[in-house]
């Protein structure tokens, strides 16, 4: 039996009525699955779901397609309705060029068009997006996902984020693409709670979600609803925190990269510094990538994966003044107060002098780096330091530890806020760039230690007179939820908000956008680590900044003899950070560590060991291998600008579309135009369609009852930028992209607007009768492999492109319908010749399709040969067996995949329109 595929923009027959597809998938039991909406009579606009296997689905023969002249005024109808059949049908495997890219409300930038290029030159989109901090990896995302959804392969979308970017994300994806994500926090989980049926899996009640890692790993429940569920794209932010065999978040990744299609992978920091765990991240991308996980090069994977820092040659271009440089890391010495003097001399030459103290050592070797844990403390605040002996003292057991922890216990108690000099530096630093009442001058200080940012919080409203209620914002990891870590960051980004201040943990250092109201950044406490002090500095310190940003750190100073004060180690290390990143765009591969928590300890080995942080730097091995992964990886493209989707259209863009589709069918019936906005309010079947925008923005605007949409992306961007100065992000005029939900509405009403299985006649510049036709072939997904739009007249299918033949016949918003009446019998005959002639062109140039689509899947199958070889090269016999088991797997899994993308069946074909002379048929 010949395999049938169901294309989108096809009209099928089902329950006896007609419906146009819009998405078609396989599955593992019922056949085909299929979104449609309705388009006879009863079931108009209706949405549904199919499955061939419990459902009779007919497709309509082009044969019997029935032939009605167009009567409105300049073919209207007829020009939107093939308009919509272009719009509506997806872009074939076959198409790799960039359809979208200049089409959102973003700055048309060739770099962060790159991975789109990239993820649609594979077999499948998937690819690991490690540009460093600040390139704007977000909209690199979302320009993927666009190209997806007009492919037809983004209906089913899941994005995981770390929780506190959640809204960041959503927002930046629906306000910039039009792409709407329904948010699963903690809000969003008990919002849904209440509107679906009980027990109903929430992934398949939502098409498109954003959800945090921790919220699936932390609901068990979801984890059985993803075993259920396949996606046409999973995008998984900070990816780098999936590493990891054992790890509940690896196990869900794992999963999800085998449950979808499309996989967008993305972190600045992409590998640990081990080759088998970066290793393990490509796999989720193709498991057929490496062979060896300890020898691959950046050039074995660099089909899969980006990597461009700010000094990369296409980012400097295109950058221009666009992203200011930063300024310099400036230290800011506090000199020690008496008090802390005290606790300078007792770190000293109790806990740091080790052998040298009398009585040696006051802790064992296994806890020999705890003195530096208290040194670190200290340098943060007497009040880190006091927790930090508090909880030591809980578990201590030596009688020495302990007296020397409860003399450093009195210390701390002993000091009060006006010992410290690092307080008193802040105050003033503050003051000086401005912070404080009357001034719209903002800041963020970062600290490692909880307590100090409590402390900070607790004490510097009163001393900066920041005395309205939220001047002073504090931002932690545990303890918050991911809602109150969201409202946070989204009043700091507000200009109309009353915060002027944020203290915050490194909770805030990966992902999260400080740079829209802010450029200034004060590190109270320095982490001993180059990648902690370039992710913090990258969160004001990145594309969209249009202010230099300035960074200070906060350096307490000693006059006692050995004391290692911040001289030691944070001076020299901010030093390091700045020159790697001026020189190589990135700080990671300095050190030869690749995660922070590594980078810290094997620092303060060689602290104990007598080096120098210079020396410790400098004697540590730079792993070749490593730095290549972490260099530019594709910042060096072929092209000048990525390649370009050849794109049917008959309208010039959407506004044209959109306007002549409400103006003609009287689609809003209280629609104002003011040549900028158009406002009105949404009929009841465009208000369901809303439902699935960020819940944010509907309660903000309430856009069901009042829709404001522009054309215009000054205007859009314009409302954008003046939402971040009010009490909300969301602009209450939205740009409408070619992915807008109206958009979408008004091509499938334009759809539906046409009688069942009908093609419009029109008059014009043509010799004689011309057919116009849409013929697919499919892949076993149900995916468009080819798509042809032809012209066929007595002669044949013409060599010309359908839209090239409409131009030249004068198809357009000029064309003069007289009206006159014609006799379309004769047509009407020539239908069946025209779809055979057509049909008959599709399947002579067949071997030619397969041709195309065949020649990278063998090229695929060739690597699966060569890889299955080297994996098993080598490998020891007591473990063969196993080994060879799960490579037969793995090849098998893949080789069905290639099956699935290889054309089948026979070509779908649809009459659209015929065009005829002007003075009548002949």
């Amino acid at each position: 039996m010949t395999e049938t595929s169901y294309p989108p923009g096809a009209r099928i027959e089902v329950r006896d009525a007609e419906w146009i597809v819009r998405t078609c998938a396989k599955t593992a039991h019922d056949g085909y699955k299929i979104t449609a909406v309705g388009a006879s009579e009863f079931v108009r606009d209706e949405d549904a779901v199919f499955f061939t296997e419990l459902d009779d689905v007919s497709l309509l023969r082009p044969e019997e397609t029935v032939l009605e002249q167009d009567e409105t005024p300049r073919f209207a109808k007829s020009r939107l309705f093939l308009e919509a059949v272009l719009r509506r049908t997806p872009l074939p495997q076959t198409e790799k060029g960039l359809a979208l890219a200049d089409r959102f409300l973003l700055d048309p930038l060739p770099y962060q068009q790159r991975p789109a290029e990239l993820a649609l030159e594979g077999l499948r989109p998937r690819i690991l997006i490690a540009d460093v901090v600040g390139l704007g990896k977000t909209l690199e995302i979302g320009l993927i996902l666009a190209e997806l959804i007009r492919r037809g392969r983004g209906e089913r979308i899941l994005v995981v984020t770390p929780q506190q970017v959640l809204e960041q994300f959503q927002h930046e994806l629906w306000t910039r693409f039009s792409i709407p994500l329904i948010r699963l926090d903690s809000v969003g989980i008990e919002r849904i709670q209440r509107e679906i049926p009980a027990g109903r899996n929430p992934f398949t009640y939502y098409k498109r979600i954003i959800v945090s890692i921790d919220t699936l790993k932390n609901e068990g429940k979801y984890g059985q609803h993803l075993e259920k569920m396949d996606w046409d794209a999973v995008v998984i932010d900070e990816s780098h925190n999936l590493i990891g065999e054992s790890s509940l978040r690896n196990k869900l990744a794992k999963l999800l990269a085998r449950k979808t299609d499309a996989l967008l992978l993305a972190s600045a920091t992409p590998h640990n510094g081990n080759s088998e765990s970066f290793a393990e991240l490509i796999r989720m991308l193709d498991p057929a990538a490496i062979a060896d996980d300890t020898r691959y090069s950046a050039k074995d994977i660099d089909h899969l994966y980006i990597r461009r820092t700010k000094i990369s040659a296409e980012v400097r271009d295109q950058m221009g003044g666009k992203w200011p440089d930063r300024g310099p890391s400036v230290p800011v010495r506090c000199a020690a107060t008496p008090a802390e003097e005290k606790i300078f001399e007792e770190l000293t030459q109790v806990w740091l002098a080790g052998d040298q103290r009398t009585g040696g050592r006051v802790v064992g070797t296994k806890n020999r780096l705890f003195p530096y844990t208290l040194l670190k403390a200290f340098l943060s605040s007497h009040k880190a330091l006091a927790k930090s002996v508090a909880n030591r003292l809980k578990n201590a057991e030596e009688p020495r530890e302990i007296d020397a922890l409860k003399t450093l216990q009195g210390l701390a108690a002993k000091m009060t806020d006006d010992d410290s000099a690092k307080l008193a530096a802040l105050v003033r630093e503050l003051q000086a760039i401005g912070v404080g009442p009357g001034s719209h001058t903002r800041a963020v200080v970062f600290s490692e230690s909880v307590e100090t940012v409590r402390w900070l919080t607790e004490v510097l409203p009163k001393r900066l007179g920041l005395t309205a209620s939220g001047a002073v914002e504090m931002m932690l990891g545990n303890g918050m939820s991911d809602q109150q870590q969201q409202e946070i960051i989204e009043r700091f980004g507000l200009s109309d908000s009353p915060v002027r201040l944020l203290v915050t943990t490194d909770v805030t250092s990966e992902g999260v956008n400080l740079h829209r109201q802010c450029n200034h950044l004060i590190h109270y406490d320095v982490p001993w680590s180059l990648i902690r002090i370039e992710q913090r500095n990258g969160r004001i310190d990145r594309y969209g900044q249009t202010r230099q940003p300035q960074f200070k750190a906060l350096s307490l100073i000693s006059e006692i003899e050995g004391a290692k004060d911040d001289r030691t180690v944070a001076e020299k290390l901010l030093v390091k950070e700045e020159t790697a990143h001026r020189s190589l765009g990135t700080a990671e591969a300095v050190t030869g560590e690749y995660r922070a928590e590594r980078e810290e300890r094997r620092l303060i080995q060689d602290l104990l060991e007598g080096k120098t942080v210079e020396q410790s730097i400098e004697d540590r091995p730079v792993d070749d291998f490593l730095a290549d992964l972490l260099g530019s990886v594709g910042a060096d493209p072929v092209n000048p600008d990525p390649l370009r989707a050849d794109v049917p259209r008959l309208f010039d863009g959407s506004k044209a579309f959109v306007k002549e589709a409400v103006d003609t069918l009287g689609l809003l019936k209280d629609l104002d135009d003011d040549g900028e906005m158009l406002a009105f309010e949404p009929p009841a079947d465009l208000v369901h369609r809303l439902s699935v925008l960020p819940s944010d923005y509907l309660r903000t605007h309430d856009v069901r009852k009042r829709m404001k949409v522009t054309f215009d992306r000054d205007l859009a961007q314009r409302k954008l930028n003046e939402a971040r100065k009010t009490k909300t992000m969301w602009p209450e005029i939205a740009y409408l992209s070619d992915l807008h939900p109206m958009v979408d509405w008004v091509t499938d009403k334009v759809l539906v607007r046409l009688g069942r299985q009908k093609a419009p006649v029109v008059t014009a510049q043509v010799g004689e009768p011309t057919f116009l036709l849409q013929g697919i072939y499919s892949n076993r997904l149900g995916q468009p492999t080819v798509v042809e739009w032809m012209a066929v007249t007595s002669a044949g299918v013409l060599d010309e492109a359908m839209t090239d033949v409409m131009t030249k016949a004068g198809v357009g918003p000029r064309m003069i319908n007289t009206g006159r009446k014609f006799d379309l019998q004769p047509l009407q005959e020539q239908v069946a010749q025209a779809v055979a002639t057509a049909r008959s062109h599709l399947e002579n140039r067949r071997s030619e399709y397969e041709a195309e689509v065949v020649r990278p899947l063998d090229a695929y199958r060739g690597q699966l040969d060569e890889w299955q070889q080297l994996t098993l090269d080598g490998v020891h016999i007591s473990q063969r067996g196993r080994k060879e088991q799960s490579v037969r797997e793995t090849v098998e899994r893949q080789q069905r995949l290639l099956d699935s993308l290889k054309i089948t069946g026979e070509p779908l074909l649809r009459v659209l329109a015929v065009l005829v002379p002007q003075d009548g048929h002949r």
